[in-house]
């Protein structure tokens, strides 16, 4: 196979008729190789290394080119720009060194490296700083004046969006099949009152020979019991929160207590009313596989910057999308007849809300995701009335209350009581003359020591990441040994996510309120902000709530003694905080 063959025809004539590129007849050039492997390319990434390598060994060795530094991305979609691809990132901050050691990069196989318009919105920095991009699809180094040259990596940016669409569609209609014929289990958690069980080789001759396994669902001892309960309690007439209320007062873990490795984000202390509804709406419990009830959605990480390409979430399909096997797949534990009465009692106890894909106004809240409150420990949510911003904590009605948390019913704090003291409060501490007593007072607050809850949180974390470690020295064992590398692949790609999730969480709990920076470190940032603070009570609204998050602020509102206590953190990454209490209600 030859560099060219896998272009169109009439874009294969054009490109033999080209010109060989000036930069093609230097000599002794180093260069810098970039590759990229993913699991979508079901591929063993050192086996596409080594591929990508050749093809760009080749092209450069008949000049005497050489390889000195090698940028290979692994697990990372073509769909990912380069600014956020590791490796890539890398190596476009490497052209800024005028000691990069090298002169040039080569690229093995374009149709990996660029996707959709990436090579028009990266080629500029490369002319930029002069350096020169060899791929073999133009015989040499690419001419930044040659539209021809141009319109060939446009095609193989074209082509790989397109290749990544099939592959898509036809594993979405892979899977699809699978679940509705077969009722294969297709991965993923399985369900609470569940556990995953060996069925022996996978059907696959070809993966059952790599060590490939079959696995499905078997009833959990434990976890079983307790769904057939919420089924029959809910058939009785019980509502969702006294079902809540009954497990909690039994002592019965939660599904993110009884999982905690898993649910480390989640609160573990209640049984709360979502999970209980989670339960009722479950086709699962039926014995039957169901596969597609969320959705991977792709949206812009910055409207403002499409260059840095989208971001994924799930997000649920609507009902009618759901897949559900024709066969009983595993051991139902509860039967259809309860099911579909379960579903009914549902339907006439819901109540209606907008209808699908009509969105609610949006409001603004000055205060979004920075007050909790103190009592539970959890965030407040925003909550529009009167034509006002509040703030609530609905515990209790989330939460049963057999856990002895003394918490009232509902908990409401209006934005307009906080605003104007905190406000007040910025005005003064940021005056020109009260800077250095204010960057003192920083400097010299005591840090906080970690309560009881960060403890636990650092803990588990550190449980994750020991846990993360010895995953990922299995499944690169398990690689060496022959297993199917792309399943490999995806999970030490899954566990690695797992573990920077850890990491991330450890750094809040243990370099949170509980450490401090050196004083010019504080007067520098003070120094920065004290003009944006003094301008704060003129701000509009959306500017304010900007303000704020730039100041690293954070509430705790105490509902018994109606005060809030707001702590300052000049650098998110450092955690120096100072803390102050602002009276609420007329100041009490």
């Amino acid at each position: 196979m030859t560099p060219h063959d896998d272009l169109p025809s009439w874009l294969l004539a054009w490109n033999q008729t080209l010109p060989v590129p000036p930069a093609a007849v230097g000599r002794g050039l180093r260069f810098a190789f970039y590759g990229r492997v993913s699991t979508e390319d079901q591929q063993d990434p050192e086996a596409s290394r080594l591929c990508q390598l050749g093809r760009a060994r080749t092209l450069i060795e008949p000049i005497g080119g050489i390889i000195t530094a090698e940028y290979f991305d692994i697990g990372e979609t073509r769909a990912l720009p380069w600014k956020r691809r590791p490796r890539a990132s890398a190596l476009l901050a490497a052209l800024a060194d005028p000691r990069r050691g090298f002169d040039a990069v080569v690229i093995g196989e374009p149709q990996r490296a660029f996707y959709g318009t990436q090579f028009g919105n990266t080629f500029p920095l490369f002319t930029h700083y002069g350096v020169m991009l060899w791929v073999p699809e133009v015989g040499g180094a690419i001419d930044p004046d040659n539209e021809a040259h141009d319109l060939i990596m446009s095609v193989f940016g074209g082509m790989s969006k397109g290749e990544r669409n099939r592959i898509k569609i036809r594993v979405h209609s892979a899977m699809a099949s699978q679940t509705l014929i077969e009722g294969r289990y297709l991965g993923g958690r399985p369900p609470y009152g569940y556990r995953l069980v060996d069925l022996g080789p996978h059907p696959n001759p070809g993966k059952a020979a790599t060590g490939r396994r079959l696995h499905g669902l078997e009833p959990d001892p434990v976890a079983a019991p307790v769904v057939v309960r919420i089924f029959t309690e809910y058939l009785r007439g019980l509502g969702i929160f006294a079902i809540a209320e009954g497990l909690t007062r039994d002592q019965i873990p939660s599904p993110s207590a009884h999982d905690q490795a898993r649910n480390s984000h989640r609160d573990t202390r209640a049984w709360s009313k979502s999970a209980v509804r989670a339960i009722l709406t479950n086709p699962r419990y039926t014995g039957r596989q169901v596969w597609n009830r969320q959705h991977k959605h792709e949206s812009l990480l910055d409207i403002e910057d499409v260059t840095l390409g989208y971001t994924t979430t799930l997000r649920w399909n609507s009902k009618d999308k759901w897949l559900v096997s024709q066969r009983i797949a595993h051991t139902p534990l509860i039967d259809d007849e309860t099911f579909a009465q379960a579903q009914d009692i549902l339907a006439s106890r819901t109540r209606t809300g907008p209808a699908h894909g009509v969105k609610r106004t949006q409001n603004l809240y000055v205060l979004r995701g920075a007050l909790t409150h103190a009592v539970c420990g959890r965030k407040m949510q925003g909550h529009w009335a009167h034509d006002e911003a509040y703030y609530r904590c609905r515990f209790p009605e989330e939460y049963a209350l057999a856990n002895h948390i003394q918490h009232p019913r509902n908990v409401y704090l209006r934005e307009t009581w906080i605003l104007p003291p905190l406000d007040d409060w910025l005005s003064k501490v940021f005056l020109p003359h009260r800077l250095d007593d204010t960057i003192d007072l920083m400097a010299g607050a005591a840090p906080r020591p970690l309560a009881s809850d960060e403890k636990s949180t650092a803990e588990a974390a550190r449980t994750v990441i020991a846990d993360c470690d010895a995953k990922l020295a299995t499944h690169r064992a398990a690689l060496e040994a022959g297993a199917d590398p792309a399943l490999v692949t995806q999970w030490i790609a899954e566990t690695q996510a797992r573990k920077a999730r850890a990491v991330a969480e450890l750094r809040t709990a243990t370099h949170g309120p509980g450490s401090r920076m050196p004083r010019d470190e504080i007067a520098r940032l003070v120094r920065s902000i004290s003009d944006l603070a003094a301008v704060v009570r003129q701000a509009e609204a959306a500017d304010k709530a900007e303000i704020y998050r730039q100041l690293g602020l954070a509430l705790t509102y105490d509902s018994g003694k109606q005060k809030v206590l707001v702590e300052m953190n000049l650098n998110q990454h450092s955690g120096a905080t100072r803390g102050l209490p602002v009276g609420v209600r007329g100041g009490t």
